[in-house]
């Protein structure tokens, strides 16, 4: 059986990657985390960066700009992954980490349908009853969408 956990670095998603591997290493269950760099904010994070280019004479443009982005996303979301996990006790489960570029919730919905999960365990980040109104929580989706059961774990849960 394999456990899917989405990671973004909130107290939310620690608590449901604990969850996940109290889970994975009780019923022997692997785990795949996945982090997704939201191409949103990929979107807004390249056109500021293609302003200040103009503004102090770089010679950055359309690719290179990118490029760039890419690079210090992938090398941030790899430190965040690596932060999340390098107090963690995985002993005797399969872990496998995986970074992805999209929009969150269909890389996680995407993900957990191709690869034949049978758990989702995410976090609950909480938004306010008016922002989840007009944009809706990625973990509200997830739930909404998912073909598999979807566990949430919220961000006040402590550890027992």
């Amino acid at each position: 059986m394999k456990i899917l956990t989405p990671v973004d670095g909130s107290d939310a998603s620690v608590n449901a990657l604990k969850k996940s591997i109290e889970i994975a290493g009780k019923y022997g269950f692997s785990i795949k985390l996945i982090h997704v760099v939201d191409v949103t904010k990929m979107l807004s994070l390249q056109r500021n960066m293609r302003m200040w280019s103009q503004v102090d004479g770089s010679i950055l443009a359309g690719q290179d700009v990118q490029d760039n982005y890419k690079d210090i996303a992938l090398e941030n979301a790899r430190a965040l992954m690596d932060s999340v996990t390098s107090d963690l006790d995985f002993s005797g489960i399969e872990v496998e980490k995986q970074i992805v570029f999209g929009e969150p919730y269909m890389k996680i919905l995407e993900t957990a349908e191709s690869e034949g999960f049978d758990l989702i365990i995410m976090g609950n980040r909480g938004f306010s009853g008016i922002k989840r109104f007009f944009l809706g929580s990625v973990s509200q989706r997830v739930i909404s969408e998912a073909k598999c059961p979807v566990l949430i774990i919220h961000s006040d849960i402590t550890e027992e």
